[in-house]
């Protein structure tokens, strides 16, 4: 019989390790719509050199990783971003994810297109244990469908 299914690296131990890989995803995700995206929270989540890539643009590094977050969100009155179970894989010091994401946005009044802009996305990521824990070296956002129109900076 054959199986469809990637083998697992180690199972006890990487299942807690990629647990708290996933939870990086998650706690990335709810900071966004309800969080203090400081230079703490870019630290607690991402390596030094992480590389963040949106489908409009990308930063490198985790100094102004906040302020860049801060501003990309600032275009809109309110947003909400759902992450589907990131499936993880643990090989050591290092790790990948991927997960799906529904983003939905919601522009600021007084504009004359939707309300809401919404992104169905694929997060993929790579992760890797530092002396502070699990920490996001690299995300990026692959877009799959869009609804609505997005914001336009001015």
């Amino acid at each position: 019989m054959t199986s469809n299914h990637l083998a697992a690296s180690s199972p006890a131990a990487d299942s807690a390790e990629a647990t708290l890989v996933g939870e990086l995803l998650g706690r990335y995700l709810i900071a966004l719509d309800d969080g203090e995206l400081d230079d703490a929270w870019a630290r607690s989540l991402f390596t030094e050199d992480a590389v963040v890539t949106f489908p409009m643009s990308r930063h490198a590094g985790c100094a102004g990783l906040a302020e860049w977050h801060r501003a990309s969100l600032a275009v809109f009155a309110r947003t909400q971003h759902l992450g589907s179970p990131p499936v993880v894989t643990v090989e050591g010091d290092r790790a990948v994810f991927r997960a799906n994401v529904l983003a939905t946005h919601v522009h600021r009044p007084g504009g004359d297109g939707p309300p809401l802009f919404r992104a169905g996305t694929l997060a993929s990521g790579e992760a890797r244990r530092t002396p502070a824990g699990w920490r996001i070296g690299g995300l990026s956002f692959r877009v799959l469908f869009t609804e609505g129109e997005p914001a336009h900076r001015a």
